[in-house]
């Protein structure tokens, strides 16, 4: 018989309950396990028929008076020690869902752990969590590598699933790599390009002649054109295809420039200069902008703007908690230093919707410096908001921040292995 098998007690062997767990006998006095009289071995010892007892346990002999539970042992010792002296403690060496099922299982909380167990326990149940339901959304090879079995039994499914591979997988082969790099460089290209030209010395140019930059801008439209297309054609669900955020962003870096190139073509064949021309020109002009969305398309490649979106995605409570706290803060500063500041000839605070631009720059410790109190008290209500702003800002950024470093200790160490394998 193993140490520890049979925990002898003084008393009367009547008093005395019977526990088999995992193969180890505790025998155990009743008095104990009534302190807690609503957990499974509680009820069990106030059960009056075998029926009742075989609910709770898996099996019990009413010969030996004993209860057999297939269970844990090593969790038990810790149940059993609960009973006994009324303080619950984790096993560190072993899994935090297991365990938490385990005691689960006896009717025992979670929270009941002491404090020295508790804060470790739930923060590592959190990271536990964190990792499961970011697997599959925050590594693009994991996704890649779950949906290749849906090749199976579908159209030319050995050139799709080599497509799907080499565009969607840069660990793939050295073509999928080679797909990355060009990608990127045309994406860079077709920033600076749309950087450049914004210049005044480039963007005056007639009607019939189109400049260089005109020819890299459709050079690149056609490249991400193609790909955006072939990502379709080698899509396993293309029903879905559209629900990925990062071909979302595809689609709206694509799109103004054929929209716009419709409108342009519109307005030459209509010679005449109308309203709807003039309100054409401006839609057009607001399509031009949406190029922006092209340096998004660098989610695709590059860890830390996937860990950017995957941070605010996993903090918008904090978010919205930050967008609020600074939105009551700015209602409440900009009301004070409007009646403090409304007397002064001099002062530009002349309004409560001035002030409020006057709070957001002040609380955000901007000070563009171009709207500021004149009175001795409105310096003493922007002291206030400056200190303010700078508390509620500190808050919650901690808390994103440690989401952003938590995202990488995760996927590093995939990204890695990801990379090394053959």
């Amino acid at each position: 018989m193993m140490f520890g098998q049979v925990l002898h007690h003084q008393g009367r062997e009547e008093d005395l309950i019977n526990l088999n767990v995992g193969g180890i006998q505790h025998k155990v006095e009743r008095c104990v396990l009534l302190r807690f009289p609503n957990t499974r071995v509680g009820q069990l010892i106030q059960c009056c028929s075998d029926a009742a007892i075989l609910e709770l346990c898996d099996d019990y002999s009413p010969t030996e008076r004993e209860y057999y539970f297939d269970r844990s042992p090593q969790v038990f010792h810790c149940v059993l020690n609960f009973y006994r002296t009324g303080h619950f403690h984790a096993l560190e060496e072993m899994c935090v869902f297991y365990f938490s099922q385990e005691i689960e299982y006896w009717g025992i909380c979670e929270l009941d752990l002491e404090a020295c167990c508790l804060d470790w326990f739930l923060e590592r149940k959190q990271n536990a969590c964190d990792r499961s339901s970011s697997g599959a959304s925050s590594g693009e090879i994991s996704v890649v590598s779950s949906d290749l079995w849906r090749f199976e039994g579908t159209w030319c499914s050995d050139v799709r699933k080599l497509m799907w591979q080499t565009l969607e997988d840069p660990s793939h082969s050295k073509c999928s790599k080679g797909v990355a790099v060009v990608s990127v460089l045309v994406i860079l290209t077709s920033i600076v390009a749309m950087c450049v030209h914004s210049m005044p010395e480039f963007r005056h140019a007639t009607d019939s002649e189109y400049s260089v930059l005109d020819s890299l801008e459709l050079i690149c439209i056609i490249f991400f054109s193609v790909e955006f297309s072939l990502r379709v054609v080698a899509s396993p669900r293309p029903w879905k295809f559209l629900a990925n955020p990062l071909n979302m962003i595809d689609i709206a870096s694509i799109l103004p420039f054929y929209v716009t190139l419709a409108f342009e073509s519109l307005d030459k064949e209509d010679g005449e200069e109308n309203q709807s021309l003039v309100n054409m020109g401006k839609v057009v002009q607001v399509l031009r902008l949406m190029r922006a969305f092209r340096v998004l398309k660098l989610a695709r490649h590059s860890e830390g703007v996937r860990a950017f979106g995957e941070t605010l995605k996993n903090c918008q409570s904090e978010v919205g908690l930050l967008i609020l706290f600074i939105t009551v803060g700015i209602s409440f500063f900009s009301t004070f230093i409007y009646y403090t500041e409304k007397e002064e000839a001099l002062s530009k605070l002349s309004s409560i919707p001035v002030c409020w631009w006057w709070a957001i720059i002040s609380m955000t410790t901007v000070g563009y410096g171009d709207v500021y109190p004149q009175t001795a008290a409105g310096r003493i209500v922007a002291t206030l908001c400056i200190l303010c702003g700078l508390l509620v800002l500190s808050l919650p950024i901690t808390i994103i921040m440690n989401t952003f470093s938590k995202y990488f200790e995760r996927n590093t160490p995939r990204r890695r292995l990801s990379e090394a394998k053959p």
